[in-house]
């Protein structure tokens, strides 16, 4: 599978989170936050590492306001773990490596 990061937006946010098939990282960011710069690097390891069971999409906040109120984006970086419509793990800030894949293994190994 292992795509890599897909750019979404509000409109392809069901077919691409909602009615995936695989879990899915949500990273929402923006091109103004240096935090977001100082994951990306992260979320793309996750996608790559990852791409065997998990889809990875990243949403810009600004553009897109519909899923970012759905979802509670209060702040950026901001990631959402999310499994057939539902809600695995959410986290906002930047987060190390390490905590981040300490969530996939924990959300993914039991699909």
């Amino acid at each position: 599978m292992s795509k890599g990061v897909i750019t979404i937006t509000d409109a392809e946010f069901e077919t691409e989170v909602l009615t995936a098939e695989e879990p899915v990282l949500v990273y929402f960011w923006a091109s103004w936050c240096g935090p977001c710069q100082l994951m990306s690097p992260v979320i793309n390891y996750a996608a790559t590492t990852y791409g065997d069971r998990l889809k990875v999409v990243k949403m810009e906040v600004d553009p897109n306001p519909i899923t970012v109120k759905q979802y509670q984006v209060e702040g950026v970086p901001a990631l959402r773990l999310i499994n057939k419509n539902q809600l695995l793990a959410s986290t906002e800030g930047v987060i190390a490596k390490d905590k981040l894949l300490k969530i996939l293994d924990e959300h993914l190994s039991v699909n």
